[in-house]
């Protein structure tokens, strides 16, 4: 089992359930260097980053700033080519493939713009999947949601066997939040959620990443879109792979509400 040293959560989740301890999250002086066709591409240069439990931060900038790299980072499917990433005190510089794969399966979740859901599946197996995959890291005590209640719970108890192609944009992304939910994972990485939505259900998909940052997960979302840093805990705003800025929302948070693009 991966050693975690943050606090409990005691918070529950919309899904009823209570998140188990949250790790920080700690990059000391990582960059990360990319080889292509003999020239050197740097994705990232001495980023320094700390993130606490129930943290709901934006990760901001333009394309080729470094966003998908520092998550990809964070949730373990990458690793840098200098400095330190640790998970709960857990060093993924040095981890084992084995290692980074158990961190993956016990620590984050990941939530991805084009929602990569198993097209043969229906709502409920791809969540159910998510949920067994989640189950399997070997100490017998793992407990999760029931996959059913998760999905209603983000408003689709009336679509569990619709396959994805059945369902509408939204309707997609809300299934991938709730696989990513079911899996009690503490961590859930978000990359642009709502790239590919309309305004109406890119709001209700923020609200519901939100309620999850309240209730003790941290909630970690990349975006280029400026408007969504708005109700944010913190934003941090990435320039040519470097952090430019890390701190509350420029004219203090807004409700989702309150949102427009």
């Amino acid at each position: 089992m991966i050693a975690r040293t943050a606090p409990a959560v005691t918070d529950q989740a919309a899904d009823g359930t209570v998140p188990r301890s949250v790790p920080r999250v700690d990059l000391d002086g990582v960059g990360r260097r990319y080889r292509t066709a003999g020239n050197e591409v740097v994705a990232l240069d001495s980023v320094d980053l700390h993130l606490d439990e129930g943290e709901f931060v934006v990760v901001l900038g333009p394309s080729g700033s470094g966003k998908t790299t520092l998550l990809n980072l964070v949730g373990a499917l990458d690793t840098p080519t200098e400095g330190r990433v640790r998970l709960g005190g857990v060093d993924l510089t040095t981890a084992s493939r084995a290692q980074r794969a158990r961190a993956r399966r016990e620590l984050t979740s990941f939530v991805f713009q084009s929602f990569n859901l198993f097209p043969a599946l229906t709502a409920l197996e791809n969540v159910r999947f998510g949920a067994d995959v989640a189950r399997r890291s070997g100490d017998g005590t793992r407990t999760a949601p029931d996959p059913g209640d998760v999905l209603d719970r983000v408003g689709l108890g009336d679509r569990l066997h619709h396959f994805p192609h059945q369902l509408s944009g939204g309707e997609q992304q809300r299934v991938a939040i709730a696989r990513a939910l079911a899996t009690g994972n503490p961590i859930l990485l978000a990359d642009e959620p709502t790239g590919e939505l309309d305004f109406t259900t890119g709001v209700q998909i923020l609200g519901l990443l939100q309620q999850q940052a309240e209730a003790g997960r941290t909630v970690v979302v990349v975006t280029h879109n400026r408007e969504i840093s708005r109700i944010a805990d913190r934003v941090v705003e990435l320039s040519s792979g470097r952090i430019v800025r890390d701190g509350p929302p420029r004219g203090g948070r807004a409700a989702v509400t309150d949102l427009h693009w």
